[in-house]
């Protein structure tokens, strides 16, 4: 039997059997430790994956990063195998505080009892501790499988792919596709809760599997209520799933799809500029918020232009202007400077001088020189017109400690981020990290000089500013507008794929590029041509009619 070579983290090197399953290797040769999954050449792979060549393996658990991500794939996973037990049709929604909203198909609620029973079906799913193995069928088996349970949707989302070979989880009777690796027993998804939230529920999953699910619920109802509002949209159109959009691709509809897309942004962004100039002259500052690459800048940009329409004269104000000086900057706990905390903004400078401009005072205009670490004054002199109204874009928009001086009344604050409605399939959903992690990766490529590696790498760093510092405050905001365009992932296919195929194997950033790869893969490619030149996918794609 031919042999393999594979070396372990302690850097010893093993010969085992071509065909050798990661799983048996792992538990052989590393005992003392409990992974949920595994590493393969930075490839991140189940216990059921055959080593067939020459390989690094590295052990994955739950305290890691991507430990968290199986653990909750894999939650999701056993939710969905309770439900196909009990006769119910689940669909999963999206991201709600701590867990995930689901729905019935063809249901307009759902009971306490019923949330009550899949709790207890799961836990006794647990309890049996059934192995999950991951298989691989062809093609036709696999679309024979999903038709055989009914999961058209899942069929639908093959229909447009044409790999040899599907990658599909079994446990039991109960089948689903393969995203990414799933922990290889139901006996380790202990820490999880249902929580009924009509007309659905929502599965919470812990911070650590070894640590109990709060009882308290906190969900934030405003992002709750737009995420509704565009699940709607997309059912008055027929198009909740990527297999649905990518039958509009196929018949050449794209085109028309796009443009009542589009439609619904100007539509939504004329219906707060609306509302704002209703409120004036108590609404003196417009404060703009939403995480990385959430298209805020470019909705500011258009917001701006419809506040103009209802008669007000906007003045941007740059956050960017009032940094502290370089000294004075806060650092990490890695010791970098920490540009993402409030405290590197000079907010002292920047109330007072919004008081003076609402005041009917002028202020010197401030700018930052970033190369130098340090803020300069010019000549030019600043004034807010009559019928003025400030428009400040920034992360800390929400947080009330950015404006103190400024009575609360005055202000009207707008949470933007990218919300897609639009799943997989019934028990996959497209997260919105993803789409706003692509839309970075592309726009940086083009316009800032970063790699796709970079990017991925920088984008952990990332996520912790906007747990800490965004996402805490959302439920402030006076209004949340979605800026999420359900035909996007088409037309960032055609950028993102060859930025993600620079990423080698020896790169420990290899596993997220295969992953994001394989996402993309579910999509057609569209054409950018169609996009309007006033979209806020243009920021990321360039071409935008708007100046930056």
């Amino acid at each position: 039997m031919n042999e393999i070579r594979v070396m372990l983290p302690n850097g010893h090197v093993l010969e085992v059997p071509y065909g050798t399953r990661v799983g048996d290797l792992l538990k052989a040769h590393l005992p003392d430790i409990h992974p949920v999954a595994a590493r393969v050449n930075n490839e991140l792979t189940s216990f059921t994956y055959k080593l067939e060549f020459n390989s690094s393996i590295e052990p994955v658990t739950f305290d890691q990063p991507e430990g968290m991500i199986i653990y909750r794939a894999s939650l999701c996973f056993l939710l969905a195998m309770a439900a196909h037990r009990r006769g119910l049709r689940l669909i999963i929604g999206h991201s709600l505080g701590d867990g995930y909203f689901y729905t019935l198909r063809d249901r307009e609620d759902v009971t306490p009892r019923e949330v009550d029973l899949l709790q207890e079906e799961m836990q006794d799913l647990i309890r049996r501790d059934i192995p999950i193995q991951r298989k691989v069928l062809s093609y036709q088996d696999a679309i024979w499988e999903f038709q055989g349970r009914d999961q058209m949707q899942t069929v639908k989302l093959l229909t447009f792919r044409n790999e040899n070979k599907i990658p599909v989880f079994f446990c039991d009777t109960y089948c689903d596709l393969a995203t990414i690796p799933l922990v290889p027993r139901t006996g380790l998804l202990k820490g999880f809760r249902l929580q009924h939230f009509p007309p659905g529920f929502v599965l919470r999953f812990p911070r650590h599997p070894a640590r109990p699910v709060p009882e308290s619920y906190a969900p934030p109802l405003k992002l709750f209520q737009v995420y509704r509002e565009y699940k709607e949209w997309g059912r008055t159109l027929s198009v909740a799933s990527v297999g649905d959009l990518n039958t509009l691709v196929e018949a050449r509809k794209e085109r028309e799809f796009i443009q009542i897309a589009e439609a619904l942004h100007e539509q939504r962004i004329s219906q707060i500029a609306s509302r704002i100039a209703a409120e004036t002259p108590r609404i003196k500052l417009v404060l703009v918020a939403g995480p990385s690459s959430s298209g805020k800048t470019t909705f500011a940009k258009k917001l701006s232009m419809y506040l103009k329409v209802f008669g007000l004269r906007p003045l941007a104000i740059s956050l960017d202007n009032y940094f502290k000086p370089r000294e004075e900057t806060p650092r990490d706990e890695e010791g970098n400077y920490d540009f993402e905390a409030l405290e590197a903004l000079d907010t002292e400078v920047l109330n007072r001088d919004l008081i003076a401009l609402f005041e009917g005072g002028s202020i010197r205009e401030r700018l930052f020189n970033f190369k130098t670490g340090r803020p300069l004054h010019t000549e030019r002199t600043i004034t807010l017109p009559e019928k003025g109204i400030v428009v400040i874009e920034g992360i800390h928009g929400l947080n009330e400690a950015l404006t103190s001086q400024i009575p609360r009344e005055q202000k009207y604050k707008i949470y933007v981020s990218a919300l897609t409605q639009l799943n997989l399939d019934d028990h996959n959903r497209i997260p919105t990290t993803d789409n706003r992690l692509i839309r970075r990766m592309v726009r940086d490529a083009r316009f800032r000089g970063k790699t796709a590696l970079e990017t991925i790498q920088m984008w952990p760093s990332v996520r912790r500013g906007e747990e800490r510092h965004i996402f805490p405050f959302q439920e402030e905001a006076d209004i949340l507008f979605n800026s999420a365009l359900d035909y996007e992932l088409g037309v960032l296919k055609v950028f993102a794929e060859p930025l993600l195929r620079t990423i080698k194997p020896y790169h420990r950033e290899y596993a997220e590029a295969v992953r994001l790869l394989g996402f993309l893969e579910n999509f057609l490619p569209i054409s950018s041509q169609h996009v309007p030149g006033r979209s806020i996918l243009r920021e990321f794609i360039g071409d935008s009619e708007f100046h930056y």
